[in-house]
């Protein structure tokens, strides 16, 4: 039961009724408050206590209060005397609950097996959704153990109807080579390789990936099946196969190892067209990208950039009118020399057509002899759809290349009906259309493929083209909530917003008036930001000024290093489980679990430890705990996952809030800070790119974490995914109890269709703008020219309000998608960027985020401390990312695998450490500051600097021992 109870929770579940103070008038006055206490108990979780500590001091006192009676009564009451007994029954009967039968337990199994298991649940959850179906029933709640063989006996049979629904669907053909495929045998693909992921880009990634599909697509699986089917009812089944190996899969019988291995390929199969579309896509975007790197090394040789140009071509006019009938050399080279033409004639070449000539004619040898090869066999292999006719041109495009791959002709009449409008831009037909010796226009047969194939790759990326049987490039109506048009009321309602749009309209004009207003009328007397007029950069911020040193934080972080000297960061993450008991998350994929739980832990905190810290499980096996690189590796198989670990981390995030000292930390906060970290890593995969800004290959890790550096939430990104995405699944996400309202970011976190998602998410966003020199004030109408005087150099026009009235229903549409999960931030968002500017929802929100946006500048220039507390929120991701190279110090702190599973449990495994680390140093600190002389000695600026994220005291290397009744010295917390 909680311990934590507020008053509302206690007048709700606790308060004694007139019906409930009658019963107790045969009672003995000594039996009246545990009575009661079982009468309450029952009605809260559907369950009679067994002994005294199972019912939390709260709710004792509260109903103590209202019988009149002491607390100590309920020490005397007998639970298993006769009188208990009866009570129990009377209880019973006064609520009107049957003893349970057989017809019961019946009823109770068919309603697991036809609307519980089928939706994912697993046992754990269907116990705890058990209480519901017995109070509903009006049925006693069986014991736990009646209940858990219930619960397991009626998985098992929903399991053997599900698998031999696909037994029978399945064709013998089918389960001879999945035989086949397990006995590593000529015939088929080896089970290692189907398990595989895609490596870099490449012509052998690509055929590999592409006999992996034809294979899975040769075995027909019921795909109809398949797709009715939740997705987490069958993500359990393909973790359980991806963490066996081909020998183990074959022990299985035949009833469950065909089924097992048709829901893995079944998964697999979506993941590499995936796969092979990302691969596609970086393969075109590396054609160009090669191409004009390497024009620009030869440019750039010998190339000066000309400044000035307006000036020296009216001085050249001017020389020339002066002396029309001069020579050049005398006329114009003293204006500008011949360096300075020669340079504007350069400058001209690599910008102007000439450039994109050059960079077509190097694709043009990239692709014709490398990258022809590959391509091809990637679009034989997928389907590309369309819902919308304006891309109907480059489908036709793709289906001609296809029809005629083996057509070696270089050039094509236009008369044959291949498309050109909507396929070719207009600044690439140059180098497409051609004249042949009679001046009749033909298609240059290369250059036409790749600029279909760059027509391909936009669509595909911003979805306007899908492709059949993917999961991230799926059809983008599947993102969206099937059943909206019918619960479109109560998605509205769950949004806050109103169904009338001009209602909702209503209410940002108002917002913006009023942010206006009050900006124009505390312009004049700001002395933070200044409004100027040169050019483009017109506003100006005066930098903060330095806050006062902390006094005694120094001297705090070397009183815990003296008490806690050099503790292992091993002992860390133990003393936060066996407070926490963050690894009873931590369940098994197989169908039963062998291990005691007491050695089951002893070797999840290790494995943790060993993927948290990037040393690998051999560097902590064997040592003097005496379990081996095996076994290690056996419990990282089996029970080490990603939403064991999400939960893990999760529960110990609520620990953390629930021990806090609002003395020492303050108030509980509903803001959060994000930004992201790079991270080096292998690449012979997808996930892995060069970045842009900062150098070097490697991935991106996205962090959430509040103001108290407690970590709420980590993703594994790549450098060029869109922050964004990353920043709203965070925000919707994280498996804590922190509710966020206020969402602190970089530029990089934000965008117009950003801010506008926000608001309809329900929560600010509060970037720090590096470009704030440059941003504009959009006006809430048309008629606003002169209402706000002191803003005119920073304004600009209206918002289009009727566009957002149009598109009102579809923008919370894909609000909803993104708040439901029915789809990832990432996929809705990839429809809302540039390269789809024309989609009418994508200027809609564009719209909005203008006007959402213009409300936030004016607080942001308004308030010198609202700035001050987004630089604040962001100092302290900083220094989260600050710790991790301190804890992931294992292989140079880079991600040593190419698979994309193993990639993210090693960023979730150092989440769950480093939070650990948080948890252990508060208890740490708050112990030092519960003692007089020390809470006497802190100052406000030591409380408003002071983090839990320190690691002097720490020693997270040497021999790595686990002594399970080695405690730290920290006092228990209740």
């Amino acid at each position: 039961m909680k311990k934590v109870w507020d008053t509302d929770e206690l007048a709700t579940h606790w308060c004694l009724t007139f019906e409930d103070h009658h019963l107790l008038k045969n009672k003995l006055l000594k039996n009246h408050l545990g009575f009661s206490i079982q009468l309450k108990h029952f009605q809260y979780s559907g369950k009679f206590l067994h002994t005294h500590s199972d019912i939390s001091t709260p709710p004792l006192e509260h109903v103590a209060e209202q019988l009149n009676v002491s607390v100590s009564d309920f020490e005397s009451y007998d639970f298993n005397s006769r009188t208990g007994r009866r009570h129990c029954i009377e209880i019973l009967n006064y609520l009107g609950i049957q003893r349970l039968t057989s017809t019961d337990k019946d009823a109770f199994s068919d309603w697991l097996r036809q609307e519980i298991f089928h939706q994912g649940t697993t046992i754990s959850e269907a116990i705890e959704l058990a209480y519901d179906w017995f109070k509903k029933q009006k049925v006693e709640y069986p014991t736990e153990a009646v209940l858990e063989r219930l619960v397991r006996s009626a998985f098992y049979r929903y399991e053997q109807e599900f698998f031999n629904q696909i037994i029978r669907e399945l064709r013998p053909s089918a389960k001879d080579k999945m035989d086949h495929c397990l006995e590593n045998v000529e015939r088929g693909i080896e089970f290692g390789r189907l398990k595989a992921d895609p490596g870099r880009v490449g012509l052998e990634s690509v055929l590999a990936e592409v006999e992996k599909l034809h294979f899975i697509q040769s075995l027909d699986l019921p795909q109809g099946l398949f797709q009715t089917c939740n997705i987490k009812a069958l993500t359990h089944y393909y973790q359980r196969v991806s963490s066996e190996s081909a020998w183990r899969v074959k022990e299985h019988p035949p009833e469950i190892r065909y089924a097992l291995l048709g829901v893995f390929l079944f998964f697999r199969q979506r993941e590499i067209i995936d796969g092979l579309i990302e691969l596609f896509i970086q393969i075109v975007h590396r054609l160009t990208v090669k191409a004009e790197r390497k024009l620009i090394k030869e440019l750039l040789s010998d190339f000066r950039k000309v400044h000035g140009k307006s000036t020296l071509l009216f001085r050249i006019a001017e020389a020339a009118l002066l002396n029309p009938e001069g020579r050049v050399k005398d006329v114009v080279y003293p204006v500008a020399g011949e360096n300075v033409l020669q340079n504007l004639l350069k400058e001209f070449k690599s910008s102007g057509p000439g450039y994109r000539q050059q960079v077509h004619k190097i694709i043009r040898s990239s692709y014709g002899n490398h990258y022809r090869r590959m391509v091809p066999k990637i679009l034989e292999a997928l389907s590309f759809c369309s819902g919308n006719t304006q891309h109907r041109p480059v489908l036709e495009a793709l289906e001609w290349i296809q029809h005629n791959r083996d057509n070696s002709q270089r050039f094509i009449p236009l008369d044959e009906g291949i498309p050109i409008d909507g396929v070719i831009r207009k600044q690439d037909q140059e180098v497409v259309l051609e004249e042949d010796a009679q001046g009749r226009e033909r298609i240059n047969r290369i250059n036409y493929e790749i600029c279909v194939l760059q027509a391909l790759r936009d669509k595909l990326r911003c979805k306007e083209i899908w492709v059949m049987g993917a999961d991230k490039f799926r059809n983008p109506d599947e993102d969206l909530p099937a059943d909206f048009e019918d619960k479109r009321e109560d998605y509205y309602l769950d949004l806050g917003h109103s169904t009338d749009s001009s209602e909702f309209i209503e209410k940002i004009q108002e917002r913006m008036r009023s942010a206006l207003t009050e900006l124009d009328e505390g312009i004049p007397r700001n002395q933070k930001v200044r409004l100027l007029n040169r050019g483009k950069k017109n506003i100006s911020i005066t930098p903060f000024e330095a806050q006062e040193e902390p006094p005694s934080l120094t001297a705090l972080k070397r009183e815990i290093a003296g008490r806690w000297p050099m503790t292992s960061l091993l002992d860390v993450l133990k003393e936060a489980d066996l407070r926490v008991g963050f690894t009873d998350h931590f369940k098994t994929v197989a169908d039963r679990e062998i291990l005691d739980r007491q050695s089951l832990q002893r070797r999840l905190l290790l494995c943790l430890y060993g993927m948290g810290t990037n040393t690998g499980l051999k560097r902590v096996s064997g040592n003097r705990h005496g379990i081996s690189y095996k076994e290690l590796l056996h419990v990282r198989r089996r029970y080490v996952h990603k939403a064991a670990l999400r939960n893990a981390i999760g529960q110990v995030a609520n620990a953390i809030f629930s021990i806090r000292n609002a003395d020492v930390w303050g108030e509980g906060s509903t803001s959060c800070a994000s930004d992201s970290k790079k991270f080096g890593s292998w690449d012979q995969n997808l996930m892995t790119e060069w970045h842009i800004r900062y150098g070097g290959r490697g991935v991106m890790i996205y962090w959430h974490v509040e103001k108290k550096s407690t970590c709420i939430y980590s993703q594994l990104k790549r450098c060029s995914s869109s922050e964004v995405a990353a920043m709203i699944e965070g925000v919707l996400r994280h498996c804590t109890d922190m509710t966020i309202d206020r969402q602190y970011v970089d530029s990089h976190g934000q965008s117009e269709v950003a801010f506008a998602f926000c608001h309809l998410l329900g929560f600010d966003l509060l970037p720090r703008l590096k470009a704030i020199a440059t941003q504009k004030l959009y006006r809430p109408d048309g008629d606003a020219t002169e209402a706000f005087p002191n803003l005119e150099r920073i304004m600009t026009r209206p918002i289009n309000w009727e566009l957002i009235s149009q598109q009102y229903d579809e923008m919370v549409k894909y609000a909803t998608a993104l708040k439901q999960g029915t789809a990832n931030p990432e996929a809705i968002l990839r429809r809302f960027t540039r390269n789809n500017i024309q989609h009418p929802t994508y200027r809609a929100l564009s719209e909005l985020g203008k006007a959402v946006k213009t409300i936030f500048l004016c607080r942001y220039l308004g308030s010198e401390a609202l700035r001050q507390e987004i630089n604040e929120g962001l100092n302290v991701v900083e220094n989260w990312n600050s710790a991790n190279s301190f804890i992931f110090y294992g292989k140079g702190g880079e991600v040593a695998t190419n698979r994309l599973e193993d990639q993210e449990l090693s960023v979730l495994a150092l989440h769950l450490l480093q939070i650990c680390l948080v948890y252990v140093n508060t208890l740490m600190i708050q112990q030092v500051l519960t003692e007089p002389a020390w809470h006497s000695r802190m100052k406000q600026e030591d409380y408003r600097a002071l983090s839990p994220l320190i690691y002097n005291h720490i020693n997270p290397y040497g021999i790595f021992e686990l002594d399970m009744d080695l405690r730290l010295p920290i006092e228990l917390v209740a």
